[in-house]
């Protein structure tokens, strides 16, 4: 199908997909970025470095609150998910550029627990390595 079409085409498909990306999730995400933009500043995590567990405990905030049937988040009147993906999206920024102060605890067994679950439907309360 590709070799009857544009050549940029040949090029795109190689590039990450932003088509994937629903715009009303970054509508959402842009109106968390924009209050806490407002309230901390734009991009400051690139200013300072940030700590992984304060924002994966802010992500987990916003996503319970949702979980609970509150859609928007009170303060700032933004959607809680965008909130959330806000959150990660800092996280994420901030590891690649250097800004990440990653304090996650040791290694657990969640992963592996989930890849357990999906493969065999239960958990036994053994890891693999038994």
């Amino acid at each position: 199908m590709l070799d009857k079409t544009n050549p940029k085409d040949l090029i795109g498909v190689t590039k990450p997909n932003m088509f994937a990306i629903p715009p009303t999730a970054m509508l959402h995400e842009s109106m968390a970025f924009a209050d806490g933009g407002n309230k901390y500043g734009f991009y400051n995590w690139r200013e300072k470095a940030v700590r992984a567990d304060i924002y994966i405990a802010a992500a987990k905030r916003h996503i319970d609150s949702y979980l609970d049937r509150e859609d928007y988040d009170p303060k700032s009147k933004c959607h809680h998910l965008g909130h959330a993906r806000a959150c990660l999206g800092i996280i994420l920024d901030a590891l690649e550029t250097g800004n990440l102060i990653d304090n996650r605890p040791v290694k657990g067994a969640s992963a592996e627990m989930i890849r357990h679950f999906e493969e065999h439907g239960t958990f036994d309360g053994r890891t693999n390595k038994d």
